[in-house]
């Protein structure tokens, strides 16, 4: 494998996003490192964030908490993910993260296999900025 077929790509390099809630940045994607079967990134959660309720159609979500505890609601359903533990999410399960702790969570989260486009990869359920 040559070096250009190579992507990294550091924390600091990818905007921040936070118009779901919580604070996500997406370190490996078609447009940062050019692949073509997912994207991966770290999401972060202060105490009382969440990331709004949303589903995807077209790929399945791999999360694994790197620090703190969420609740993952998934269809409905509380699920309590801790430090040290991943969450399987499959194909068109709304889901929602929350952080209800006393402490800052953070996770790595990768979705695969891509959207046919990016704008229908991602369906929001829930609307509305956190206050």
């Amino acid at each position: 494998m040559s070096l250009n077929q190579i992507g990294i790509c550091s924390l600091d390099a990818v905007p921040s996003d936070t118009r779901r809630g919580g604070e996500i940045r997406v370190l490996l994607s078609p447009r940062t490192v050019g692949s073509t079967s997912g994207f991966m990134g770290v999401a972060t959660l202060n105490t009382g964030e969440k990331i709004n309720e949303h589903y995807h159609p077209y790929s399945e979500e791999f999360l694994y908490v790197i620090n703190g505890t969420i609740i993952a609601e998934l269809d409905d359903v509380s699920y309590a993910v801790c430090e040290g533990q991943g969450l399987f999410i499959p194909i068109g399960v709304r889901h929602r993260l929350l952080n209800k702790s006393d402490r800052r969570a953070s996770l790595v989260f990768h979705l695969s296999p891509l959207a046919p486009r990016p704008e229908l990869g991602h369906v929001d359920t829930e609307g509305g900025k956190q206050g």
